[in-house]
C-alpha cells in the first residue's frame, strides 16, 4: 500500500488530491484546493500554501508527491507564480522526507484517459470512475490533483510489478544466483 499526494500547482488556487494505491486499486482519501487571495503579497500566499501542505503531509503521511509540471504559456508572470508554488510544494514534501515526481499534463491525461489530448470534463469523469466516486470530483483543481496522483499511482504499480517480476524472472543477460 502506498499513499500519494497529487498537486495541481497554482499561487491562487493549488489543487491537492490524496490517493491510496494498493496494487491496481486506488481510493481517494482527500482532495481540495488551497485558496489564497489576490490582495496578499506573493510571499504570504506561498507561506499559506506551504503551511497547508505541511499539515496535509503530516496528516496523510504520503510516500510520494506527484506534481503537474509547469506549462509555460504566453503569461510569464503567471507561469513564474505557478513555478514558485511548485517549489513550495516540493519544499513541504522534502521537509517530511517525501519523494517528488513531476508529470507533464499530456502524461497525466494519457494515464487517466488513455489520450494525451483529453479535455477537462473527460479527465474529471475518468478520475471519478477510477476512484469509484459517486460523481466526478470538483472543483477542477482538486480533480486535476487527483489525476496527477492517479498518474503516479499507476506508474508506481507498474514499477512495483516490474520489480517483483525481476525477482522471479531475471532480465535478459542477467545472471541468476545459484
Amino acid at each position: 500500500m502506498q499513499v500519494v499526494i497529487g498537486i495541481d500547482p497554482g499561487a491562487a488556487n493549488l489543487g491537492f488530491g490524496v490517493v491510496r494505491v494498493e496494487g491496481n486499486h486506488m481510493v481517494a482519501l482527500d482532495g481540495g484546493v488551497v485558496e489564497t487571495t489576490p490582495d496578499l503579497p506573493l510571499e504570504r500566499r506561498l507561506e499559506r500554501i506551504h503551511r497547508s501542505l505541511k499539515e496535509l503531509i503530516a496528516w496523510h503521511e504520503p510516500k510520494a508527491m506527484a506534481i503537474e509540471e509547469v506549462f509555460f504559456g504566453k503569461n510569464v508572470r503567471s507561469a513564474m507564480a505557478v513555478g514558485q508554488a511548485s517549489g513550495v510544494a516540493m519544499l513541504a514534501a522534502a521537509e517530511h522526507g517525501v519523494s517528488c515526481f513531476a508529470y507533464t499534463p499530456q502524461a497525466i491525461k494519457m494515464a487517466v484517459c488513455g489520450s494525451g489530448g483529453a479535455g477537462k470534463k473527460q479527465v474529471q469523469r475518468m478520475v471519478g470512475t477510477l476512484l469509484g466516486l459517486p460523481e466526478p470530483p470538483t472543483p477542477d483543481h482538486a480533480a486535476d490533483a487527483l489525476a496527477v496522483a492517479i498518474c503516479h499511482g499507476g506508474a508506481a504499480g507498474h514499477r512495483q510489478a516490474v520489480a517483483v517480476a525481476r525477482e522471479v524472472i531475471p532480465a535478459p543477460g542477467e545472471r541468476v544466483a545459484g
